[in-house]
């Protein structure tokens, strides 16, 4: 009896060890295979790298480098009149272009003023008319009182006339070219007021075109600062545009680089949340002033401290094939020349998106 027994506790201890073994093996593949690297993660790691090593290495000589902010000139969509909002088209975020109709207000005070005007016009044109009118009268008048006037002056001389008769018709010519003269007046007086009227007509449908918002530049919303059924002052901003076809990196950079730059030269720009891609850029400005330090500098240490601020900007054409995916205000690294014949790196030749 002990035998069988023993018999069945060896087998149970050996298939205890089989399922153990088979455990330990299903374990070991498994760590095998998750210590296996993932490629993400390994061009993540390089790219970490490349950038972290373009921060801390040190250039090759004439290549100089700094941090900064990537940036967009922006551009507000201000009322130029005051008027309720009645249609606001766009949001925080949408892209626009340039004379889209982004907003509309309503002005009924400017409206009123239309109205009565363009009737001003009406009633001046109403008396220019009758001025016109007048002068044709006046002429008749003139006419005849002159031809009388100078008949008379011929049939004194044989004295069929009297002095006094004469003086009377003198009298009556006199009278109506003064009234001719009038007329005329009258005439040049309702011409420019038309013209006035007209041109208050004009100047309030200008007050109308221009309660209708259009987008100045190209780019995309980036704040809408008020809202539809709101009353706006004149000068008061409803939109707030990125161009973002003119996007920029500002860097600081030591006198005695910036002294060497020139105006035009090619950059390099890596933003940090794409370090795997190398932009490019020019050099489009360099302060004439210092920053973060006195303006009167005297000692050689303190020439050391002068910074200046150096824009580097997005090459256009880059710029209008991505700018959907334009983002400002995130960091990134600037690379600048101090002279345009060294060449770039293999790690800053240009490098975009496919």
């Amino acid at each position: 009896m002990i035998a069988p027994a023993l018999l069945c506790v060896a087998l149970a201890i050996a298939g205890w060890a089989l399922g153990f073994s088979s455990g330990v093996l299903r374990i070991d593949a498994a760590q095998a295979q998750s210590a296996q690297p993932n490629p993400l993660e390994q061009a993540r790691t390089a790219v970490e790298t490349l950038i972290n090593r373009l921060r801390g290495r040190d250039m090759p000589a004439g290549i100089e480098k700094a941090n900064g902010n990537i940036e967009a000139t922006q551009v507000d969509v201000a009322a130029k009149y005051p008027g309720r909002l009645v249609t606001l088209t766009v949001d925080e975020g949408d892209e626009v272009t340039a004379g889209q109709v982004v907003a509309t207000l309503s002005s009924p005070d400017t409206e009123a003023q239309l109205r009565s005007a363009q009737a001003q016009v009406l009633k001046e044109k109403k008396s220019l008319a009758e001025a016109v009118a007048r002068i044709a009268q006046r002429k008749t008048d003139l006419d005849f009182t002159r031809t009388d006037y100078d008949r008379g002056k011929a049939l004194i001389k044989d004295a069929y006339i009297s002095q006094q008769m004469l003086d009377l018709r003198r009298s009556k010519f006199e009278v109506a070219e003064a009234a001719y003269v009038a007329a005329n007046a009258q005439r040049d007086e309702a011409e420019a007021a038309i013209k006035a009227v007209e041109a208050d007509v004009e100047r309030l449908q200008v007050m109308l075109v221009d309660l209708v918002l259009v987008s100045p530049r190209s780019g995309r919303v980036q704040y809408r600062l008020a809202r539809t059924g709101e009353m706006v002052a004149a000068e008061q901003r409803i939109l707030t545009i990125l161009d973002l076809k003119d996007v920029y990196l500002t860097i600081y950079l030591p006198w005695e680089v910036v002294g060497k730059l020139t105006l035009g030269d090619e950059a390099r720009v890596i933003a940090d949340p794409i370090p795997q891609y190398v932009i490019p850029a020019t050099i489009s400005y360099v302060a004439t002033d210092p920053q973060f330090t006195p303006k009167s500098v005297e000692t050689a240490e303190e020439r050391h401290k002068m910074i200046f601020r150096v824009k580097l900007q997005g090459d256009p054409a880059v710029l209008d094939k991505y700018y959907r995916f334009v983002k400002t205000g995130i960091r990134g690294l600037g690379f600048v020349r101090t002279d345009p014949k060294i060449p770039w790196p293999n790690e800053l030749a240009v490098k975009l998106p496919q």
